[in-house]
């Protein structure tokens, strides 16, 4: 089947838009759940594909199936990679949170010490998360900006203003804060935000700003808060540990040289950007409210949230000594 729904972004010359591979080429197949335009494509698609391309001299290369051609629902990424429907996948741990509670350390408010990248801490860690993948090989895993409240028609300056309020979370992390914040968590995938905010499903949404870009949250919601210690998201690239197996060494080498750390910086590096740019045009639109918490206020909010952290790990065996690896202690 040729892929068609990257014709208009010209991925790179490695990813396959359409037409056929030449005979003797390998061809890898990527899919993940949201749009072409979504930072994916640049951080992770990109550098993977031409990567590849480039250390094969064309003979590896990787087809795109975007916003859900080989199964729409994104719960289901892990498990699509592994039955062989997809060679690689993007999705996120807290989707399937009971099968990444080590992984998910990262994402805890407080976890990752200030200085410190997600994706170092993770591949820190990665000996003690390895059996959390398994018959996979992780490309890359990294973890977002810092989340902050997205919200329509409420200010959210204390601990308090959260009472009462539906927030989405993407996972078992982020629902454990709302709830200690006195709000009800709604989990859902992304995708779903939108309509769910603009209906009045959900009040609000905790997860990274450069979300707010991706899936248009700017269209619906109208006061965004910074500054509270609400953790951040994790996120995973993985490819079907067989398909890997089953290639030429060479072609096992050019994926080995850009897997890990590599692209995983690559990938929190552009959301952290992404984020970055957002922020910046909420604060220029006059018709939206930006609160930058002050350090009493944050403080105020870590009161509740610290805690949480310290909660969740009790309940993980070994999750002392995860924390640990990934603070580098």
């Amino acid at each position: 089947m040729i892929s068609k729904t990257l014709s208009s972004f010209a991925v790179s010359t490695a990813v396959v838009l359409g037409g056929l591979t030449a005979a003797t080429a390998e061809e890898l197949s990527f899919a993940h759940f949201v749009p072409p335009a979504h930072t994916l494509t640049a951080s992770v698609v990109e550098p993977l594909a031409d990567s590849l391309a480039a250390d094969t001299n064309g003979e590896l290369t990787v087809r795109v199936y975007p916003g859900g051609e080989l199964g729409k629902g994104p719960l289901e990424q892990y498990v699509r990679v592994v039955q062989g429907v997809a060679d690689i996948v993007w999705g996120l741990p807290g989707y399937t949170s009971s099968q990444f509670e080590k992984t998910m350390i990262a994402e805890m408010p407080g976890a990752i010490p200030d200085g410190v990248s997600g994706y170092t801490a993770i591949w820190r860690a990665y000996p003690m998360l390895e059996k959390e993948f398994p018959a996979t090989k992780p490309l890359a895993l990294w973890t977002s900006e810092p989340n902050v409240f997205i919200m329509k028609d409420h200010d959210i300056r204390t601990p308090a203003d959260v009472a009462g309020l539906k927030i989405r979370v993407a996972g078992s992390t982020s629902a454990a804060v709302v709830e200690a914040l006195g709000g009800t968590p709604v989990q859902m995938p992304a995708g779903d935000i939108y309509n769910a905010l603009q209906t009045g499903l959900i009040d609000g949404v905790i997860t990274g700003s450069s979300a707010i870009g991706d899936f248009k949250l700017d269209e619906v919601a109208n006061s965004y808060t910074l500054g509270a210690p609400l953790g951040t998201l994790t996120f995973y690239v993985v490819m079907n540990q067989a398909r890997y197996d089953g290639l030429t060494d060479p072609e096992k080498a050019a994926i080995d040289k850009v897997a890990g750390e590599v692209l995983s910086k690559s990938a929190e590096d552009a959301w952290n950007a992404k984020a970055d740019q957002v922020i910046e045009g909420l604060r220029a639109d006059s018709k939206v409210t930006v609160i930058d918490l002050d350090d009493a206020q944050a403080a105020a909010f870590g009161d509740v949230t610290l805690p949480v952290t310290e909660a969740l790990l009790e309940n993980i065996d070994g999750g002392a000594d995860v924390l640990a690896a990934m603070r580098g202690e």
